[in-house]
């Protein structure tokens, strides 16, 4: 058999990975890209593929997502069409004064990062989405919230790498190798040995177990979420919409059930309609309280929903850290092994970002953000 030798193995083929070996196909290096299952087969292909600022407090993380949706914009003009990136803006609504004194703080701290967001008045809400319920106080448009398909992108990110990245689909990776001195040498998986100086833990909700075949902690955590499909309509809701207390939800650590209503339309046709939260560990049980409960609040905010047929349910597990930080970077614990997961439900908007900073600190060059906070070994006891 002969000896696969790359310079670097990605561990992981949803769009986090795939953002990670383009850019190091980008950087000169040769990438073999690993997945036990297909591209896109796990978090990204269970995802809405939100592509969000609106929803991130000034911080780390929204410096990432800010350097992110520059990189899609670019993305967008490089990949085909097939990706379906909309740069079609997110609004926030509020039901009452209260939530939009709360909307007005959060977006002023927004604003000095660089976040645009733009007041929204009660009488001019239906401007924006004219089905919208009557009654709500106001909100916040966010122009640089944007979508895209997750699958297809990661596809075509790979695709994108060209002929320096070599795809190893339906193969497990059961162990790292190892130099003498602890180094990384590569993986071992079900179909051989692969050889690398270099491994990056793509793995999203799994990047724990894989951290963990390293000899390293890395406490990742599933996060279920439920999204259902409508039947096919007109492009009926214009904007990704959803409700103040969203963002309240997405930086909760708790592991009982939260939802609250996004809802958007796409270019297939369906409106998507989340979100809900919960860590039931990887339980893919329908719940029929959260359907009814996402149901009950999509038609809070769009009325006419009460009468579109919902197709299908569908679920998946947002790999969650404790400080709603990913692990980006390398590891200092083990030379030679990266960490790029535990983004939760950010990680299709946040992949290319991730995949830049892992090149660059691949290939000694100039970081854009400080990794401090994203580093991997944040989490052991002092």
């Amino acid at each position: 058999m002969l000896t696969r030798t790359s310079d670097v193995i990605v561990v992981g083929a949803g769009v986090v990975g795939a953002a990670c070996a383009y850019y190091a196909a980008r950087a000169g290096l040769a990438v073999t890209v690993i997945d036990r299952g297909p591209v896109a087969g796990g978090t990204t292909g269970a995802g809405e593929g939100n592509l969000l600022v609106s929803d991130k407090e000034p911080g780390p993380e929204l410096d990432l997502a800010m350097l992110s949706a520059g990189l899609w914009r670019e993305l967008a003009e490089l990949l085909p069409p097939q990706i379906e990136y909309e740069a079609k803006g997110g609004l926030v609504v509020a039901s009452g004064e209260d939530g939009m004194r709360s909307l007005r703080d959060f977006a002023a701290g927004q604003e000095k990062a660089g976040v645009r967001a733009e007041e929204v008045p009660a009488d001019r809400l239906q401007d924006l989405e004219p089905h919208l319920a009557p009654g709500l106080a106001g909100g916040f448009h966010y122009p640089q919230d944007a979508q895209v398909m997750p699958a297809l992108a990661a596809a075509h990110l790979l695709r994108a790498g060209g002929d320096r990245v070599r795809l190893s689909l339906g193969e497990e990776v059961t162990g790292l190798l190892a130099e003498a001195d602890g180094s990384v040498r590569g993986v071992r998986t079900v179909a051989g040995d692969v050889h690398a100086p270099y491994v990056v833990n793509a793995a999203g909700t799994w990047g724990g177990e894989f951290a963990r075949l390293a000899g390293v902690e890395l406490p990742v955590l599933p996060r279920r979420g439920f999204v259902l499909v409508t039947e096919p309509l007109p492009r009926v809701v214009r904007h990704k919409v959803y409700a103040a207390d969203y963002v309240a939800d997405v930086a909760s650590g708790s592991a009982a059930l939260q939802t609250s209503a996004v809802v958007e339309g796409t270019p297939a046709g369906p409106v998507l309609i989340g979100a809900s939260r919960e860590r039931v560990g990887f339980d893919v049980t329908l719940s029929t309280e959260v359907l009814r409960r996402l149901a009950a609040q999509a038609t809070a905010l769009f009325p006419f929903l009460a009468g579109v047929r919902a197709m299908r349910p569908y679920a998946g597990f947002r790999p969650y850290l404790p400080d709603h930080l990913p692990a980006i970077g390398p590891d200092p614990r083990v030379h030679g092994l990266l960490h790029a997961c535990g983004h939760e439900g950010a990680g299709i908007g946040l992949a290319p970002a991730t995949g830049l900073l892992i090149a660059r600190s691949l290939v000694g060059g100039e970081l854009s953000l400080d990794m401090g906070p994203f580093r991997p070994d944040r989490f052991e006891a002092v």
